[in-house]
């Protein structure tokens, strides 16, 4: 990109922070909207750039991957937060586009007179009509929106308490509304920036957003804790997670009571990504030292049942937002969870959950019972001081896909340049003991996006850009890691997605959040794309489910500290 494209990103970059700098509070209303053609986001398309490589995809199901538990008091899986679902896997049991005569639509949602900077709508959800609900933060702070899924005009808003400081890099602060959840009853479940955490309903009849309950967190939080994540257990009760001090929390939505433990001071203790709660009470946190698996004692309480500190460089890594792992756990079927840590070169690292691991073998023709490591293994990914990770591992069955962020810690990092390319996937051996790589692409440079695997269509969705500031959705064959295909979406800091994640709709249609506000692809003629068969869950998934809902009809908080 030339010079002054990059002045202009940077300029931009400056007024955002000005903008911050002068902020007034804003009280909190729901407004419907005309229905209006959105405004597209602007394209710089200098130099021009092939607005499609490769060829159309020829859908392959990925067949056999046990289906991931449904979290009672959660939408449906790959309809409810940012990774799809509780386990965070950031799979979806439904196709995506196949790249057949592709068609965008985006809505620039402008800051200002004149149009400003957008809101980057971070993560995004769909409620029982289809419709997108997202949360979109810009420099003032973020916004709730329901947008159409078809044109992405504009149909509501609810406006959430405003940045309450200013952070270090706004380009790197995921509290306050970054994370949300959608529940059951398509209620948006969010921290706020002022500690609270809002229920959100929607207005019957007509679009609309109204809040329900607002449950304040000031008596267990000081200012400087703000909350980065609040997601539900199995058993209905929502734990929430701070930035810095290591603040780990519980909520009882119905009787309203909260619980909180500290893990330490300050930076060694930061919480920085969101977090995964399995179907048997366990909530897996990983701060920039450790990860812990968490369960509720029976007053609601959070107990560590066991903590590992990771392998780590304690470098905070170009790409990275602390000198920790930059993933969100992820939740694996036999009784896994996964991150990458913080080592040089970074690895992919994956531990047992069971609070006592153990297996039985026959020795002198007796069963014996022997304790297992609680590492299961550790395979370097990415190259030697090039290597960060600030996204969730997708996670299917046995198989693990990572992205390579290195290089990006704010929109100039990709202004005449690419940050280091590189996906690579890893499976779990057959026998449950080690890992292997089973394929590394180098070529595609995905500097922030939260991926996604459609397992309908065997593909892999992700967004990458060139150094001439050209931002494609890019789709790669999850068997061998190559391109399949790649669709322009547009040029310039406005479709800069900074973080955000992709969402794949049960419709087919894919959709994230940029700096300009929102851009969606679908094809042309949607190919029908059934979902490829689920293996039957594992009988302690199911016994986990039985055992959620037995609690939630009891109203109890116990958490199971065996499975």
């Amino acid at each position: 990109m030339g010079r002054s494209q990059d002045g202009g990103c940077r300029s931009l970059i400056r007024r955002a922070i000005g903008v911050m700098a002068v902020l007034t509070p804003l009280g909190l209303a729901s407004s419907a909207h005309a229905q209006l053609p959105p405004l597209p986001i602007p394209t710089l398309n200098q130099p021009p750039a092939p607005s499609y490589i490769g060829q159309p995809a020829t859908p392959k199901a990925v067949l056999g991957i046990p289906a991931t538990p449904q979290n009672p008091f959660m939408a449906p899986n790959g309809t409810s937060e940012i990774h799809d679902d509780g386990w965070q896997t950031d799979v979806n049991w439904w196709g995506g586009p196949l790249g057949r005569q592709p068609v965008e639509v985006s809505n620039w949602l402008a800051v200002g007179l004149p149009p400003g900077p957008g809101r980057d709508c971070g993560t995004i959800t769909f409620d029982r009509q289809g419709r997108v609900v997202a949360i979109c933060v810009g420099a003032s702070g973020p916004t709730l929106y329901m947008f159409d899924p078809n044109t992405l005009e504009t149909l509501a808003t609810f406006a959430l308490p405003p940045r309450q400081h200013l952070p270090s890099n706004i380009f790197q602060d995921f509290t306050g509304g970054g994370y949300f959840y959608l529940d059951n009853q398509d209620r948006v479940v969010a921290a706020t920036t002022t500690h609270h955490i809002f229920v959100i309903g929607e207005t019957p009849g007509a679009p609309g957003f109204t809040l329900i309950r607002d449950y304040s967190l000031t008596s267990v939080l000081n200012s400087n804790e703000d909350v980065t994540s609040a997601l539900p257990d199995s058993h209905g009760l929502v734990w929430f997670v701070t930035k810095t001090d290591g603040v780990v929390g519980t909520l009882n939505l119905t009787s309203g009571q909260i619980h909180a433990v500290h893990l330490g001071n300050g930076s060694e203790n930061e919480i920085e990504n969101s977090f995964a709660t399995d179907q048997n009470g366990g909530v897996y946190i990983a701060t920039n030292r450790k990860l812990y698996r968490f369960g509720a004692g029976s007053d609601g309480v959070p107990q560590i049942v066991w903590q590992v500190s990771y392998p780590n460089s304690y470098e905070h890594k170009p790409g990275q937002v602390d000198d920790g792992t930059g993933t969100t756990p992820t939740v694996m079927p036999g009784g896994y969870v996964n991150i990458t840590d913080n080592a040089d070169p970074m690895d992919l690292v994956v531990y047992r959950t069971a609070a006592h691991p153990t297996t039985t073998v026959m020795r002198h023709g007796r069963q014996t019972s022997v304790t297992l490591p609680r590492e299961v293994c550790q395979v370097p990914i990415f190259a030697k001081g090039s290597g960060a990770d600030e996204n969730s591992v997708i996670s299917a069955g046995s198989s693990m896909i990572a992205e390579n962020n290195y290089g990006y810690t704010d929109p100039t990092s990709v202004q005449g340049k690419v940050t280091a390319p590189g996906f690579v996937r890893v499976d779990l051996n057959a026998d449950g003991n080690g890992c292997h790589q089973v394929w590394l692409n180098t070529t595609e440079s995905a500097p922030t996006v939260v991926s996604k695997l459609a397992l309908a269509g065997g593909l892999v969705y992700t967004y990458t850009t060139d150094a001439n500031g050209d931002w494609y959705w890019t789709t790669l064959d999850y068997r061998t890691g190559d391109v399949v295909y790649k669709v322009l979406a547009g040029n310039g800091l406005g479709y800069n997605n900074n973080y955000s994640g992709i969402a794949i709709s049960p419709s087919g249609t894919e959709y994230l959040g940029t700096l300009g506000g929102i851009i969606a692809l679908r094809d042309a003629v949607p190919t029908s794309q059934p979902p490829p068969p689920a293996a039957s869950p594992s009988r302690t998934a199911t016994r986990g489910h039985r055992h959620a809902v037995h609690h939630r009809r009891r109203r109890r908080r116990r958490a199971s500290f065996t499975g």
